[in-house]
């Protein structure tokens, strides 16, 4: 069990220690489930009123809290409870799945591929001719990768994952199981004597640098050229990209959520749980689409918004606001 005291803590947040506690903490929780040996955080103000409850012997908390941590118990001050929290998750982060050799001999490995230095694949992992995977690399067990696809340096596969053919996948990106990289994309249309024709799906994907996509997301492949998702793109689970979208830099997109196909996201963009967006709509830089809005149109820059069809937050508070009353006078 790792252990660290107050002190030891605050060496890595650089924050500044109010009141004292002399145990040594054993993990970080939440404020009503701490015990005594556990640190917590208060990341808003309106959490403050269960401190004095908690059993917690510490905290992080911002620099304006407005409580005293009490006898027996301190608060570490830094500018950004949440940010410094997750540096003390890192301190207590448990050892990853541990690889007993570097390539696992049921792995079916082309005599074509290139695996990087300190790269490890686990068990049962495929992957094909001309595959390239760079250096200090984890391909958990049963990952798939087919032919010519690219994997960069310092990147996370995990168990269950497909990458398709041709696909490009940058540095330090991470992959959550069950992840489907460059399936067809959804393309048919009707035909008098065939009935539903498939179009061929003969692109590919490409992911940026520092792109984390979670646990069943699926990323299809471009009908031309490529699906693209940007760095530093965070992507929840059970997702879908629809085939030849592009997505900026830093764009999130919560669980649930769903881009139809060549939707472009600026840099920035924001999509809530459950939002989908319709084809061929572009969304500027810096936008925000509401949980469970529906987008039939582009939206520019900035721009925050809410409902189905998707409009301007303060236009759909006000719609709804007008709603909730004529409900209220029509049932007296």
């Amino acid at each position: 069990m790792k252990t660290y005291s107050i002190q030891e803590i605050n060496e890595v947040l650089k924050g500044e220690i109010v009141g004292s506690t002399s145990a040594k903490i054993t993990a970080p929780e939440q404020l009503e489930m701490a015990n005594s040996t556990e640190i917590s955080f208060i990341g808003n103000k309106k959490y403050e009123k269960y401190w004095a409850t908690s059993n917690a012997c510490a905290a992080v908390v911002n620099e304006d809290i407005s409580i005293e941590p009490g006898e027996n118990k301190a608060f570490i001050k830094v500018k950004n409870a949440d940010l410094a929290m997750s540096q003390v998750l890192e301190l207590y982060a448990p050892a990853p799945p541990v690889f007993a050799t570097q390539i696992h001999p049921t792995a079916t490995i082309d005599s074509s591929a290139t695996i990087g230095n300190g790269t490890k694949v686990g068990a049962g992992c495929y992957i094909g001719p001309n595959v390239s995977i760079g250096e200090n690399s984890i391909i958990y067990p049963n990952v798939t990768i087919l032919d010519e696809c690219t994997i960069g340096s310092n990147t996370t596969i995990w168990s269950g994952t497909v990458v398709r053919e041709r696909c490009h996948i940058g540095n330090h990106c991470i992959l959550h199981p069950n992840c489907t990289i460059g399936a067809d994309g959804f393309g048919f249309r009707p035909d008098p004597q065939r009935g539903l024709v498939k179009i061929p799906q003969i692109g590919n994907v490409i992911i940026g640098n520092g792109v984390e996509i979670g646990a069943n997301s699926c990323v299809d492949r471009g009908k031309f050229s490529s699906t693209v998702l940007g760095d530093g793109c965070k992507i929840d689970n059970l997702v879908q990209i629809g085939h030849n979208s592009k997505l900026g830099k830093f764009c999130i997109m919560a669980g649930n959520s769903g881009l139809a196909g060549s939707v472009t996201l600026g840099n920035g963009v924001i999509i809530g749980g459950s939002a989908s967006i319709k084809d061929h709509t572009t969304i500027g830089d810096g936008a925000i689409v509401g949980a469970g809005s529906g987008v039939t149109g582009d939206i520019e820059a900035g721009k925050t918004m809410l409902g189905y069809p998707a409009v301007e937050a303060r236009e759909a508070l006000k719609q709804w606001a007008i709603l909730k009353r004529l409900v209220k006078e029509s049932s007296r």
